[in-house]
């Protein structure tokens, strides 16, 4: 490839140092991984993902074109920004769908997917308490039966692990996903979730209309049917409850430590990115009980839900909604 040229330092989170640069092909992208003692680990699931999302048509990813094991460093394709006239949760969704349905038999290097715990649970449960709400005896049957659902559910798809609109660009042939460290294997649900829930571990917290995320979640179906032969697998539902209670998605990952971030947020609020953490909440528990209605067996789930957003709405009334999605900037 030769040495770089005209190298360009560009923005990045504090995890990783990228540049743009000139080689003897072209125009590339050189990205490190740094910080941490996670760094190689992270480094082995970004080149691994990458490789294995190379099989999507259209691409979903950007080439990975060399590597540098030792220093953690990746030359990847320079990708054009170039908006499309379809939809963006659209675009998003079948890109979605294309990368999770990348995944092959035996892989490795890559870890498993990991949901919430019964101490989840308990933190969401006792946040209901501390605002007035007490859950029928069956909630904590209701919502351990959702993640056990999840973890039987066939782990068949490519989890990119934090697929948020500013780890996307739009490219003349579709839209593609960057920025890999925290891929993983996993049931597509708790990644399809992303566009109801408002991208819960991104700080870009942002609503999208009914009528889109319908259209958008049908095109998911429809090109992961056409990728794999079969319907995906799993409930949008339970998944969608796995991003309520889990109290670390209030929070950047650097903050991800095992505080008992719900019952914070019953305390006090702060900002991340666009939104604070009782909008995020807020927000969640109005899809959950919305996605939970008429479903026999997420019925108390549904009721606490409802509730919980009558109380929050309540207790503070000064909480607005996310931001669309069409009003932030990428």
């Amino acid at each position: 490839m030769g040495p770089p040229r005209s190298a360009r330092r560009i923005g990045s989170s504090p995890r990783s140092r990228v540049w743009r640069v000139e080689l003897a092909g072209g125009p590339a992208i050189v990205k490190q991984i740094v910080g941490g003692p996670d760094a190689e680990a992270r480094f082995a699931r970004e080149t691994t993902a990458l490789r294995l999302a190379a099989g999507a048509q259209p691409a979903v990813a950007p080439e990975l074109i060399g590597i540098d094991p030792e220093a953690r460093l990746m030359v990847l394709e320079r990708l054009v920004r170039d908006p499309a006239s379809e939809p963006w949760a659209v675009s998003y969704a079948k890109a979605l769908a294309r990368l999770h349905a990348c995944l092959g038999e035996h892989v490795v290097g890559l870890p498993q997917w990991v949901g919430p715990t019964a101490a989840d649970i308990r933190a969401f449960l006792r946040l209901a308490d501390g605002l007035g709400i007490s859950a029928a005896p069956t909630v904590t049957d209701e919502i351990s039966g959702t993640l056990s659902r999840l973890a039987e559910f066939p782990y068949d798809a490519l989890l990119h692990g934090d697929p948020c609109p500013d780890n996307e660009v739009r490219t003349g042939t579709g839209l593609r996903f960057v920025d890999f460290e925290r891929a993983a294997i996993g049931p597509g649900m708790v990644e399809l979730a992303y566009l109801r829930m408002a991208f819960p571990t991104c700080w870009c917290a942002a609503s999208i209309p009914e009528p889109q995320l319908l259209v958008a979640e049908a095109a998911y179906r429809d090109t992961w049917a056409a990728a794999k032969g079969h319907e995906p697998a799993g409930s949008l539902a339970d998944a969608c409850v796995n991003w309520l209670i889990r109290g670390d998605s209030l929070v950047e990952m650097a903050h991800r430590d095992g505080t008992d971030h719900l019952g914070a947020a019953g305390r006090t609020d702060w900002e991340w990115g666009t939104a604070t953490a009782r909008q995020r909440f807020k927000h969640r528990l109005g899809v959950v009980a919305d996605v939970t209605a008429g479903r026999a067996e997420l019925s108390a789930v549904h009721d606490v839900a409802v509730a919980l957003s009558a109380q929050v709405a309540s207790r503070w009334p000064d909480l607005d909604l996310l931001p669309p999605l069409s009003t932030i900037p990428f």
